[in-house]
């Protein structure tokens, strides 16, 4: 091959690498192009906000929770301005290291400890977690010339909520919490604008109506939009959403009544509910024993906890809402209202009561087998007859007492605007079939009705019913649902009324029924078994006297109170009304293991209507009398409302 040739072939594959070259060359051009293109034309507004993203934050700013108060403006609930000292776990590169370092700083006392430990293992890593509240300056100044040093440590000003009243209406006002992985799957649930107004918040209303009313009280979360270097630091605002604060809540109670009747019962357990029968407003909502709120707020420590959770007296149980029990005698003015109502008997109808009722071989008896000898219905309630209602329960049967029962509200859910309420058990022969397994267990024996009628057996009721039933009764027979929110503000505005959960329906009684029945429990007061309690009271009112049984007394057996532990003896009750000739008040009471409905139960009654009607305050003698049992009327000089110091200081 000559010179020539190779030359020319060498020339031809340069110029052959070369066009590939360039065609390479061409082609990443291109795809840079490309690339350029979808960047910058395509994903613009996507990375023009991932930029801006980099370049700003977006600080979620927590609003001020509104305040509870009550009808009379006393503050139940409210939020107080705290600095806190907060621990992020996933920032602090030696946890323990750094809780010791902020030992020495600070005082650190066991139930700080016990507290962050538990909420560290409820939390997220990157949750900040506060380790002591309530700083001081001087510990403020301390920490502050450390944090530097501190990775993950923050010093925060918060809002800590406060109930000023400790224990009073604990279990109606209820308590917040921080918000919990529980808390949070139940969020993801809401609608896509309520879970981001949670943004930055860490607690959440967790009872009563700190729970129900959560909504309101919240307010609107904000938004500060902040310019941020590489490093996170921020420089300047440059925008801002202020937040917007909750509403305040006034509630339909009287904060200082419910103080009181708590004084009342002293180291007693057990219930008190008051409504207005007019519009179902509760007054006052009363469980005994009740709980610090406080403690809960930033979290219950161990002790406490196990304190308030392993007591016999179970403070944390709402009575009024989810306490039932058998109402005893209380239940017989609605037994008489069935006789009338059905036709089983007339007011003049008399029966012969000699101290006991035999079905078949079995012996009903009375307390105490007293014979009362001929008994009509205003006898069988002032004098309290069993044999009268055992005869009407037997003729009456088990599903008539369920079917005119069930209206009255017994064994039904009452609508109150407060979660958590129980049914309670009205008997009927289905519910027994649901209740129980075996076919024997669910067969109703007609031994069974006859403990109906005296309030015994399987019925187990809340006060809240006893006291929405009596309302029916003293309001021409109109059932109310009971309520607690009364009005709503917003900040900076004038409370606005809210509309009741319920209108009123009428359960079609006669007025001459009714009005037999209300002037035989008002005989209750003025010659009946609550006589002496209500001697001397210049308003008129009625009410009914109940004990009963906490555990079942065999029927050759005598009750002998001094002979059984306190958990088994009896439970003392009352149901009230005032005034006589237009009632403005029911009041159903129970006081657990008490004994007789006029030894306990009535005289706290007796204080509530002198409170409502008279505006007096019982004597401190007095107090202490009603706490012991004191059956009857008030001693010592009471003193008008006004002359108590209110609210009490801490």
């Amino acid at each position: 091959m000559s010179l020539h040739t190779q030359v020319d072939r060498r020339i031809a594959r340069q110029r052959h690498r070369a066009w590939v070259a360039l065609g390479l060359a061409l082609a990443l051009l291109a795809l840079l192009a490309g690339r350029a293109w979808v960047l910058q034309i395509v994903q613009h507004e996507r990375h023009a906000a991932q930029a801006e993203g980099n370049r700003t934050a977006i600080v979620p700013l927590v609003p001020p929770r509104g305040r509870i108060l009550d009808r009379h403006g006393t503050v139940l609930a409210d939020d107080l301005p705290v600095y806190t000292l907060e621990v992020t776990p996933g920032r602090t590169p030696n946890l323990e290291a750094t809780l010791q370092r902020l030992a020495e700083l600070v005082e650190l006392t066991p139930r700080d400890l016990q507290r962050f430990r538990r909420l560290r293992a409820e939390s997220k890593r990157f949750d900040p977690l506060p380790l002591k509240t309530r700083l001081s300056e001087a510990e403020m100044a301390r920490l502050a010339a450390h944090l530097w040093d501190l990775p993950g440590v923050e010093i925060q000003a918060r809002r800590l909520r406060r109930y000023p009243l400790g224990p009073t209406a604990a279990h109606a006002i209820g308590y917040i919490g921080r918000i919990s992985e529980r808390d949070r799957a139940l969020m993801e649930d809401w609608p896509e604008e309520r879970q981001a107004n949670y943004r930055g918040s860490t607690h959440i209303g967790k009872l009563g109506v700190e729970a129900a009313q959560e909504e309101r009280l919240h307010g609107r979360t904000g938004l500060e939009r902040l310019e941020t270097t590489a490093t996170g630091r921020a420089v300047r605002r440059l925008g801002l959403t202020p937040p917007q604060a909750g509403h305040d809540v006034h509630l339909t109670l009287d904060a200082r009544l419910q103080h009181l009747v708590e004084r009342l019962y002293g180291a007693r357990r057990g219930a008190l509910v008051a409504l207005d029968p007019r519009n179902g407003e509760v007054l006052a909502l009363v469980s005994m024993p009740s709980f610090d709120p406080n403690l809960f707020v930033d979290g219950i420590d161990a002790d406490n906890w196990r304190a308030l959770n392993e007591s016999p007296d179970r403070p944390l149980l709402n009575r009024a809402l989810r306490g039932t029990y058998p109402p005893g005698s209380t239940y017989k003015p609605f037994m008489a209202l069935a006789a009338l109502e059905l036709g089983l008997r007339t007011p003049q109808t008399a029966i012969h009561d000699p101290g006991y009722w035999m079905l078949g071989n079995h012996r009903f008896r009375s307390h105490g087998e007293h014979a009362l000898g001929m008994v009509d219905l205003r006898r069988s309630i002032v004098l309290s007859s069993n044999v009268y209602y055992y005869t009407l329960a037997h003729e009456m049967g088990v599903q008539a007492i369920h079917d005119f029962m069930a209206p009255l509200g017994f064994g039904q859910l009452t609508g109150i605007d407060l979660p958590g309420e129980v049914r309670g058990i009205l008997p009927s022969p289905a519910w027994k079939r649901a209740a129980y397994r075996t076919a024997e267990q669910q067969r109703w024996h007609p031994g069974e009705t006859i403990s109906l009628g005296i309030g015994q057996g399987y019925n187990s009721f809340t006060m809240l019913q006893l006291a929405t039933a009596l309302a029916a009764l003293t309001n021409g027979g109109q059932r109310v649902t009971p309520h607690l929110a009364l009005a709503a503000a917003a900040p900076g505005a004038a409370a606005e009324p809210l509309p009741p959960p319920a209108p009123p329906r009428p359960l079609g009684y006669r007025p001459e029924h009714l009005r037999t029945v209300l002037e035989a429990m008002a005989a209750v007061t003025t010659e009946g078994t609550a006589a002496r309690v209500f001697a001397g009271a210049p308003y008129r009112s009625g009410g009914k006297t109940g004990t009963a049984q906490a555990v079942t007394i065999g029927q050759r057996e005598r009750y002998d109170a001094q002979r059984l532990a306190e958990f088994q003896r009896d439970h003392s009750l009352y149901i009230g009304f005032a005034p006589l000739e237009a009632p403005r008040v029911v009041v159903a009471a129970i006081v657990e293991n008490a004994g007789f409905g006029a030894a306990h139960a009535a005289p706290i009654v007796r204080r509530v209507f002198d409170y409502l009607l008279l505006g007096l305050y019982p004597s401190e003698e007095d107090i202490a009398a009603t706490q012991r049992g004191h059956s009857a009327a008030p001693i010592g000089t009471p003193r008008h409302i006004d002359d108590i110091p209110w609210p009490p200081r801490d």
